[in-house]
């Protein structure tokens, strides 16, 4: 079914342009004032912005044992990796029609990787994903999902999207090295340092910098193709400092700017169709099972909103209320990629912030994903190539974008109303302060929902907000409860 029908539509266009040709239409790609050359320049951008899950994905859960001391083999995860992110994003694309690309979430597969399978084998953990993406589908498929989205007020939507701006911000900043997490032997309440130790040195933190300013520099002169320029410049300056310096195993990070001696690697499927649906129930008990799924279930369910909301609002695709038209679609996928990284070991496949990237290069539909898409199935046979980008060269359109959403969203909020403003104030700072984009919605539910009580007007809370908000507690209160 064509996604023409049904899909957002920007309602801030006052009249649609004629369609040139059938990709154009089926994509409405003239209609949301884009061009083909911008969808695939954003598809370039965003595809190189979360590259580094090739490599990170596989780090993560290849570095966890289950219970049995078994390993996942690090060739088949980046195989898991990399076909379900190209997977998922291709269905966003032709369904969903939106410039959202889809990849293992991190917050995730740290939860499978530290939670979930030392307790259970690898199969009974990745069964759980799937179950947790059957429920996301079930709760799409019944309006819920939708309700709540929908439930959610404009300045606490404007807030979360804020939110997400500085989180994207702050992730580009500590992947490049320009900030760092200060070392607990350091013994001091201040969590973060500017560099590795207080200054800014070493060539990778200047490759950043050069990439930051010019980014800047381009977005500012108006030049299409500002952050994929900048990416691949810099990339190549990388690799060219990278010989010359010398530089010793580790200086670049995950990802060293080296080209490689065999760009194209084998695919190693060994892990698809490795998940026992109801195993872990038998290991773990049925309420811990169901605590687990839930686990998993809220981290997919409020960080792909908020994702959502985020890049649906940075690509004008929200109608005046801030509500996408036909979101069913774009979460239908979501919940879909949830499963398929379950089913594939990579755990769950959610929407990647980093798809900003491609809505800044002026990416409006679902060409760009399908895009996206593309290069992440080409990337499964030239694996070497796709890693070769530092992030010190990709991690500065993160902080351009940063910049562009938050001054695209700051101003809409209602700042006189305390009910409306706390909580979006509060949602906006606990995203990077707590390096979550699921806590930083539960903080601002909740708070809303409270001072709205407290201020009497506890009638004009949705009555989902109330129920999430509940949940939130719970889901808080869990660990006091003994339930993890």
């Amino acid at each position: 079914m064509s996604p023409s029908a049904t899909a957002p539509v920007d309602a801030q266009q006052p009249a649609a342009p004629q369609p040139r040709g059938g990709v154009d239409r089926f994509f409405r790609i003239s209609e949301r004032g884009s061009s083909v050359a911008r969808e695939i320049r954003g598809g370039f951008a965003t595809f190189f912005a979360m590259a580094y899950i090739i490599v990170l994905n596989p780090i993560i859960l290849g570095s966890a044992k289950d219970m049995y001391g078994h390993q996942l083999d690090g060739g088949q995860l980046v195989t898991a990796t990399v076909l379900t992110a190209a997977f998922s994003t291709l269905l966003m694309g032709v369904i969903g029609n939106v410039p959202i690309a889809l990849a293992a979430g991190l917050g995730v597969n740290t939860v499978v990787a530290l939670q979930l399978a030392p307790r259970m084998s690898w199969p009974d953990a990745m069964g759980m994903v799937v179950l947790a993406g059957i429920v996301v589908m079930l709760l799409v498929a019944t309006g819920l999902r939708e309700r709540v989205m929908h439930a959610v007020p404009m300045s606490l939507r404007k807030g979360i999207a804020i939110g997400i701006g500085l989180f994207i911000l702050l992730i580009g900043l500590v992947d490049s090295g320009f900030v760092s997490r200060v070392p607990d032997a350091a013994h001091t309440t201040v969590p973060l340092q500017l560099g590795s130790d207080g200054h800014l040195n070493g060539w990778p933190v200047l490759v950043f910098i050069i990439g930051a300013l010019l980014t800047l520099a381009l977005i500012v002169r108006k030049v299409p193709g500002a952050i994929l320029i900048s990416i691949v410049a810099m990339t190549v300056v990388a690799m060219i400092i990278d010989v010359i310096a010398d530089l010793p195993a580790g200086a670049w990070g995950l990802t060293v700017p080296q080209w490689p001696g065999n760009p194209v690697a084998t695919p190693d499927f060994g892990l698809f169709g490795e998940a026992s649906l109801f195993g872990g129930f038998s290991k773990v008990g049925v309420l811990t099972g169901i605590l687990f799924v839930f686990t998993v279930l809220l981290s997919c369910f409020f960080d792909a909103m908020g994702t959502i909301l985020g890049v649906g609002d940075e690509a004008k695709l929200t109608d005046e209320n801030g509500n996408f038209p036909a979101i069913n679609r774009v979460l239908f996928v979501d919940g879909i990629a949830v499963a398929a990284g379950g089913g594939t070991s990579a755990s769950a496949g959610t929407c990647f912030v980093e798809s900003t990237a491609g809505v800044g290069e002026g990416a409006r539909t679902g060409f760009a994903s399908i895009v996206t898409g593309l290069l992440f199935t080409v990337a499964l046979f030239l694996t070497p190539l796709a890693t070769m980008v530092p992030s010190q060269a990709a991690t500065p359109a993160l902080l351009a974008v940063g910049f562009l959403i938050i001054s695209g969203s700051v101003r809409d909020i209602d700042w006189s109303d305390y009910t409306l403003a706390i909580p979006a104030f509060l949602a906006m700072l606990m995203m990077p302060l707590t390096y979550s984009i699921t806590n930083g919605i539960g903080i601002g539910f909740i708070a809303f929902s409270v001072l709205r009580v407290v201020a009497g007007r506890w009638r004009e809370v949705p009555v989902p907000m109330y129920v999430v908000s509940a949940v939130f507690v719970f889901y808080y209160a869990m660990p006091a409860l003994g339930l993890t």
